[in-house]
């Protein structure tokens, strides 16, 4: 038997980068998964026939999740279709890069917040009340919380919340048998990094990673794949860095 078939998964953010190859992964290893969208159908469709293709189970939900009032419909739905939800993870973020202390207005501010730490909170609260025997949530932070790069601020802000929040919500719902950990992943190659980062930049970041690549969507996919597993069950709280060594 796949060593987490029977297992529901919803991946917020799961049309492209890190959040397709989660998806993809936790499929391939028998869990029914929710690929959520906030705006490409296109992008969510086309990771939901791969993993189809692969004999896999998948559907794509949309909610835009800067919107308190979507997310318990997004998981009434997703519960719909597939059962209580064993396995969370957030990644859905996003990232201004590049507005240093002038430039930062409310909007700026509300934007990445919204998204990056009140959507995961709430996702995480409504899922979590319907976790029959355990669960596990896995937030997705980055390895910029410990860069300092300019520009960055708020949206380092809201990862370092995140990493907080995991720590909390570990210690809460421990009890209920979730555990609640998050990953942290270095400079991955996505289309993300590509349009916010210069190419000089993620250059000079893959000649200083000790292996010498920058990470790729599978890297992060399979530690997220590792945190669902059964293998995982004695970690909660914890911040896993997968940076390829580059910290």
């Amino acid at each position: 038997m796949l060593p987490l078939a029977n297992k529901v998964a919803l991946i917020t953010g799961a049309s492209r980068g890190i959040g397709r190859a989660i998806a993809q992964k936790l499929a391939a290893k028998g869990a029914r998964v929710g690929v959520h969208y906030a705006a490409s159908a296109e992008s969510a469709n086309a990771v939901v026939g791969e993993i189809s293709k692969h004999g896999g189970v998948a559907k794509a939900f949309q909610a835009n999740l800067a919107d308190g009032n979507a997310i318990a419909p997004l998981i009434a739905e997703m519960e719909r279709a597939f059962g209580p939800i064993d396995l969370l993870i957030n990644n859905a973020a996003i990232a201004e890069l590049g507005i240093e202390l002038e430039a930062i207005d409310a909007e700026h501010f509300s934007r990445h917040f919204d998204l990056n730490v009140r959507a995961p909170v709430l996702v995480a609260r409504a899922a979590a009340r319907h976790m029959p025997s355990g669960g596990r949530i896995i937030n997705i932070s980055s390895g910029i919380t410990r860069a300092r790069v300019p520009g960055a601020a708020i949206y380092t802000a809201t990862k370092a919340a995140i990493e907080a929040i995991t720590r909390v919500l570990a210690v809460e719902l421990g009890p209920r048998g979730i555990t609640v950990n998050a990953v942290s992943p270095g400079m991955t190659d996505t289309d993300m990094l590509r349009g916010g980062v210069p190419a000089e930049v993620i250059s000079g970041a893959a000649a200083q990673t000790p292996l010498r690549r920058l990470g790729q969507p599978d890297d992060i996919a399979d530690v997220v794949a590792f945190l669902c597993s059964d293998q995982a069950r004695w970690i909660t709280g914890e911040v896993i860095g997968a940076t390829g060594g580059l910290n």
